[in-house]
């Protein structure tokens, strides 16, 4: 089998236009090529709308078609695929994994598969049940502590645009990918150069994930949160779980904990108990909004509109004469903007897309880069204290009622206060207060994003618009503490502790956070094996 990149087709191309390319890269007829499967495909608007693909094919008399056709995009194709673990004797202490965001579905789902009959603890509530209270918050500003945008199944990413990008080779993703397929989102995101899977279709992909959990032997119990836990000679023994029958004690020798970027009372308890932890550079600053229509013609031009075509969407970044790196993050194209908050009195902000992407705006965080030099002390939690301040700034600038104060591009750049929308209408949700963003951000966050913005305008036209709409505050893009973990056995200093995914420091974004689970699993699979 051959492998074919880089094939350019023009926009709603069919099979037989795509046999038809590769047949001219292979200098064949098109009725020599007996095999053809389409295996990646982006959009390329630098210079007109196309296609960009790769595929696989097959053709007679494969070595000689190679040398003569002289292709340096035309080479040998041999699919790796990831082969999981040997099943295991279950063993008679369940491994536990605490967090069902992807890093610790993906892993409990491994080592169900494998026999290991892993217990599953989430302080939220299943999807079906956090689906009500997340939108009862977004209509009414009634915040559950324990279920919402930051906690329950699906962590974070189950109310964001289910982004599933990677810029790493890893035979895991291929694996992750089918998975999801399997649990019910499209199958273009194994085709897309950049897949989605949509809030809507994530709502559904949770319960058949959480399904074959069960269905393989492992326990999911919603509700039950990590408290504190037992050490005994410098390893783990125990848990202590609070739930609504009540607290109690979980022996356990294995604990994958994959708490999530907000689990700030779990990051404080192991700093109570000793277990290294250290800063780490994360990123704050606001999202903003466009109109998806104006966002179209920018990218696409005249072929805006066209057939086929996807809404846009785009990825920028530049570096201020500071050296401070502004960049665009988890960008939403037709999607809105969603309160995000997980504390009382704190606002935060996130994206959010359904899988059709048919809303009238495009939102994308827009971050600034900070670093443990920006925080006040070099305590291990700093990053999560100028968290907090920033979320409080936000609630009290936005009135109360987790309001979120908004402001127009135009008038951030001016320094006055914004008095209500322009041509782009708001999306968040319970409401925004419209004001001057300076009183709620630090100086050198608004300073950056002033040097900024105008730059990125140059490089995407129309992103510097007017009237554009600034949400304050994005607070959530990665976790600010990483829990020191070792590189061979994903083990904590205190053993039996295998700190995984987002929130402990080691992913970011549902596909490196889901294969970092897959990791941990098959290093527990390891030790149970040899026990």
């Amino acid at each position: 089998m051959l492998r074919i990149d880089n094939l350019t087709l023009p926009i709603g191309s069919d099979e037989e236009a795509l046999r038809a390319a590769c047949a001219r890269a292979l200098r064949v007829h098109a009725a020599e090529i007996s095999y053809v499967q389409l295996l990646r495909r982006s959009i390329d608007a630098r210079d007109g709308v196309k296609l960009v693909c790769s595929a696989a094919v097959e053709v007679k008399n494969e070595a000689a078609v190679l040398k003569r056709c002289r292709n340096k995009n035309v080479q040998p194709y041999a699919p790796k695929r990831y082969a999981p673990p040997a099943r295991i004797d279950a063993p008679a202490v369940s491994p536990v994994v605490v967090g069902a965001g992807p890093a610790g579905l993906f892993c409990a789902l491994l080592l169900a598969r494998c026999g290991a009959r892993p217990i599953l603890l989430e302080r939220g509530r299943a999807v079906e049940q956090r689906k009500q209270d997340v939108e009862r918050f977004w209509h009414t500003g009634e915040l559950d502590l324990t279920s919402n945008v930051q906690f329950g199944e699906g962590g974070a990413g189950a109310f964001s645009d289910g982004k599933l990008n990677t810029g790493t080779k890893d035979e895991r993703h291929g694996y992750i990918l089918e998975d999801f397929v399997r649990f019910g989102a499209s199958g273009d995101i194994l085709l897309d150069a950049k897949p989605h899977v949509g809030t809507d279709r994530l709502y559904i992909v949770l319960q058949n994930l959480r399904r074959e959990i069960i269905d393989r032997g492992g326990e999911v119990r919603f509700s039950h949160t990590l408290t504190d836990i037992d050490m005994d000679g410098g390893s783990l023994r125990a848990l202590r779980v609070s739930s609504p029958e009540g607290d109690y004690v979980l022996p356990a020798r294995h604990v994958v904990l994959a708490p999530g970027h907000s689990a700030r009372d779990t990051f404080e308890m192991l700093r109570e108990r000793g277990v290294p932890m250290e800063l780490k550079p994360f990123a704050v600053g606001v999202r903003i909004e466009h109109r998806q229509r104006d966002m179209d013609l920018a990218q696409y031009k005249a072929a805006a509109g066209t057939p086929g075509l996807p809404p846009t969407s785009y990825k920028l970044s530049c570096h201020t004469k500071k050296g401070r790196g502004v960049f665009s993050f988890c960008v939403c194209p037709g999607g809105e903007v969603v309160a995000a908050a997980s504390e009382e009195h704190r606002v935060v902000t996130n994206g959010m897309s359904e899988f059709a992407r048919d809303g009238v705006n495009i939102n994308g965080g827009l971050l600034v880069s900070v670093t443990p030099e920006d925080f006040p002390s070099d305590d291990a939690l700093a990053g999560v204290s100028f968290q907090r301040a920033l979320e409080e700034a936000a609630y009290r600038l936005g009135g109360g009622g987790y309001r979120a104060p908004a402001q127009r591009v135009e008038d951030f750049l001016a320094r006055r206060a914004s008095t209500g929308a322009g041509k782009v209408a708001p999306t968040y949700r319970p409401d925004v207060t419209w004001c001057d963003l300076h009183d709620c951000l630090p100086s050198f966050v608004c300073e950056a994003l002033e040097e900024g913005i105008p730059m990125l305008g140059k490089k995407l036209r129309g992103f510097d618009s007017p009237d554009a709409v600034l949400t304050a505050v994005e607070t959530r893009s990665s976790s600010p503490v990483r829990i020191v973990r070792e590189s061979e056995s994903y083990q904590s200093a205190l053993r039996g502790l295998y700190p995984c995914g987002e929130g402990a420091g080691y992913a970011g974004g549902i596909m490196s956070a889901a294969a970092d689970g897959l990791r941990v699993a098959e290093r527990i699979l390891e030790e149970l094996q040899h026990e």
